[in-house]
């Protein structure tokens, strides 16, 4: 009896001081990174609730929007209607700025409309992942960000209820982190690190400096830090073009991937419209990237444009049919650009209302 209990005792020692393994959902299934939250990741996917994820849905920029109490991007949008009709496991991508947060009468911080997003997906449990800040102002400041904010400017540069970037992502973090929609963060969308030109910041203009990969590298590495000292329990988006963008062109964006701090690839799919990235900057490039670094990839803006040039079914059918493709090629998801609640069918453009049939598609291929 004694030997038996000395034995015991031996294993719940052991059992004690040996290290977890990686969550898997099979012996052969690659490891899981668990961030506490409901979203996890494996090196070519996502988890919801413990199982695997395939996230369609919508970017959905205007969210924020009520003209009542803040500046205003665009029109209002009926939240509950919105995600009422997104369908259950979707994922929408939103600006979550702190000119959205701004009250147009005080210039004071007003909570008000962000919280209701937060409050209507959570109801209709829906998942959501907001965007801090963009990289060209719109709908902030339309400032382009360029080197220098990179480098120190997200942390010196005042904004809008006199809030420096790092002011304001750290507000945000700590007063949504919690929510039990959101399904992770996306810190800058579309960073790169150009430098502008006497003409102006358009892209004709701007010229991207030697080691832009090693300043967006720091970046990331240094507001990640930062970013999971608050809240350690959802994943970081990268938020990247894909393309061929200063900072993350061919090999430069595994430099840039590497950093601890980001946790999924993205992907900005516009070839109809604005032609295709060279090979080394291509889809199939990041997947393969994707694949070196262990980190899945998703697809977060696919835009293809409508309306006047295209009819609204034909678009849904080269939705479906490239959703299709990225899925086969790799990515780990495909969101849609982008919802708008008043769109304009009489222009060419990349609108989607609430009657599109792109909806469908969306209820066909999440999973």
């Amino acid at each position: 009896m004694i030997r038996i209990v000395i034995t015991l005792i031996a294993i719940v020692v052991v059992a004690a001081c040996t290290p977890p393994e990686p969550v898997q959902t099979s012996p052969s299934a690659p490891p899981t990174h668990v961030y506490g939250g409901r979203v996890a990741t494996t090196p070519s996917g996502l988890v919801l609730d413990g199982k695997p994820w395939w996230p369609s849905g919508f970017n959905a920029y205007q969210l924020g929007t009520d003209w009542s109490s803040n500046l205003g991007c665009g029109a209002e949008v009926d939240l509950d209607r919105y995600f009422d009709q997104v369908p259950r496991g979707s994922l929408t991508r939103f600006n979550l700025f702190s000119s959205l947060a701004t009250s147009r009468e005080t210039g004071r911080l007003d909570f008000s409309r962000f919280d209701a997003v937060f409050a209507a997906a959570t109801r209709h449990d829906r998942m959501v992942l907001p965007v801090l800040t963009g990289s060209n102002g719109a709908c902030e400041d339309e400032r382009y960000k360029d080197r220098s904010w990179y480098v120190d400017g997200w942390k010196r540069d005042e904004g809008p209820a006199g809030l420096t970037f790092e002011r304001w992502m750290m507000i945000a973090v700590q007063r949504w982190g919690g929510e039990r929609s959101l399904a992770g963060w996306e810190i800058v969308g579309e960073p790169e690190v150009g430098v502008c030109g006497a003409a102006g910041c358009d892209w004709r203009h701007r010229t991207c400096p030697a080691g832009a990969a090693a300043v967006l590298r720091t970046f990331f590495d240094t507001i990640g830090t930062e970013l999971t000292a608050i809240d350690a329990r959802h994943p970081i988006f990268a938020g990247t073009t894909g393309g061929d963008q200063c900072g993350i062109a061919g090999g430069d964006m595994l430099t840039v991937g590497a950093s601890p701090h980001i946790d999924i690839l993205d992907f900005h799919d516009y070839r109809d419209a604005e032609g295709v990235p060279p090979a080394d900057s291509s889809l199939p490039a990041r997947l393969a990237q994707a694949h070196e670094l262990g980190k899945p990839l998703i697809v977060n803006e696919l835009g293809i444009k409508a309306g006047s040039c295209l009819s609204l079914p034909a678009r849904a059918a080269s939705f479906r049919s490239r959703i299709d493709a990225n899925r086969a090629a790799g990515a780990a998801g495909t969101l849609l650009w982008a919802f708008v609640p008043d769109p304009r069918p009489g222009e060419c453009t990349y609108d989607i209302g609430f009657d599109d049939p792109a909806w469908a598609v969306v209820a066909e291929v999440v999973d």
